[in-house]
């Protein structure tokens, strides 16, 4: 999770693993009953009995709320005895309200644990999806460092229509983050579409244009078999292609409606590239031969960040949007992993918590030119079944 839902749980297990609440209730109880006893006919404290099983409820389950529940009744009726009003009308009254409170926290206590066994189900079920479907970014890719994270909206939810992908090719390493329009079912299936064939094209096609081509056909033979008569020609994808060459200090792009990513260099210097206009995919105007490659300098220990719009969408409680570009530049020295826990983490700090949209972000960093030699001969010696030279 990476959120305040952790520092919650965390914050909270040790009760829940002591069972401290059952003790308090249950010293609530025969705290209760003896100042009752003791107090004289006109003050009366039974009813508050209640209090106890209430409070077993907010961590323990049916049964042991149960369990001080029915401790409760039987110190009502002992006050009762202990006070000679036990056939009493009054009491009677107290201690069937009391009986009937307490079989209503118990139901709700089995309502409750019902939810949480259906939401471990989904997040468990939501978490292989996203195992399937956004494979993790190797640490390393020739001389490139990655890092990708994925930060959902919704607490039931591990994915959505954020997608990220890189490919080893021949000269070097491509690499796509999108961003389906929609929410659910439908931007998932989408978002697995694209994953899916921008594998496979990403060892078929020499030039970005052709690629992005090929992924906009993909799509749309994709929505036109499965897209909502009512959704028609309002489903799309934004998406921006990278391609870093192993033997040139550069990164080119194709952004088909997707944002730009920033560009961190030393001194914590941020610059945001300027790209040509696409439209994204599945609309139906990629052009193989008419698409633009944007080519930006990208040398040793530069850094990328590819993000989706649900970072600089992202607002506080008084409307303010998250300053990315900013914050980012803090953390720019940092490795790629680092920086992107940072950004995560001071993200849901500024939001509080409450994403409007899913998060997915990658950084990559060219490593240095030293680096670049040692980790080209291992791979060298790797092809031919040898050692590098030390």
């Amino acid at each position: 999770m990476g959120s305040w839902q952790e520092r919650f749980v965390t914050r909270a297990r040790p009760w829940q693993s002591g069972h401290a609440l059952p003790l308090v209730a249950i010293a609530l109880v025969v705290l209760i009953t003896v100042v009752d006893i003791v107090s004289p006919s006109d003050i009366v404290l039974g009813p508050l009995l209640v209090i106890a099983p209430a409070i077993t409820a907010w961590s323990e389950g049916p049964w042991t709320t149960g369990g001080v529940g029915i401790a409760a009744v039987a110190a009502q009726a002992l006050i009762g005895w202990r006070s000679g009003v036990l056939s009493s009308r009054s009491l009677l009254v107290q201690v069937i309200a009391l009986a009937l409170l307490s079989a209503l926290v118990v139901a709700l206590a089995l309502v409750r644990d019902r939810r949480r066994r259906e939401l471990a189900q989904v997040r468990s079920v939501a978490e292989a999806a996203q195992r399937v479907l956004l494979w993790p970014l190797p640490e390393r890719m020739g001389s490139l460092q990655l890092a990708s994270r994925y930060v959902a909206a919704e607490d039931e939810a591990s994915i959505g229509g954020d997608l990220y992908a890189a490919a080893r090719t021949e000269h070097g390493a491509r690499v796509l983050i999108g961003d389906v329009r929609g929410k659910g079912l439908p931007a998932i299936g989408e978002a697995a579409l694209l994953l899916g064939a921008f594998r496979e094209a990403a060892h078929h096609h020499t030039g970005l244009p052709a690629l992005a081509a090929s992924l906009e056909r993909s799509v749309t033979r994709y929505l036109a078999d499965f897209e909502p008569e009512e959704e028609s020609g309002e489903r799309f994808v934004t998406a921006l292609l990278l391609e870093i060459p192993d033997d040139a200090p550069i990164v080119r792009m194709t952004s088909c409606g997707h944002v730009a990513p920033l560009l961190l260099g030393p001194e914590r210097r941020v610059s945001v590239p300027e790209l040509s206009p696409a439209p994204p995919l599945g609309v139906g105007l990629t052009d193989p031969d008419g698409g633009v490659v944007d080519e930006v300098p990208f040398g040793a220990e530069d850094t990328l960040v590819l993000y989706t719009d649900g970072v600089v969408e992202a607002r506080d409680s008084r409307g303010v949007f998250y300053p990315f570009a900013q914050r980012t530049a803090r953390w720019a020295g940092c490795p790629p992993g680092a920086l992107l826990d940072h950004v995560r983490r001071d993200l849901v700090a500024h939001t509080g918590g409450r994403l409007g949209d899913d998060v997915a972000l990658i950084a990559i960093r060219r490593a240095p030119a030293g680096r670049e030699a040692r980790t080209g001969a291992r791979t060298r010696a790797g092809r031919h079944g040898g050692a590098a030279p030390g």
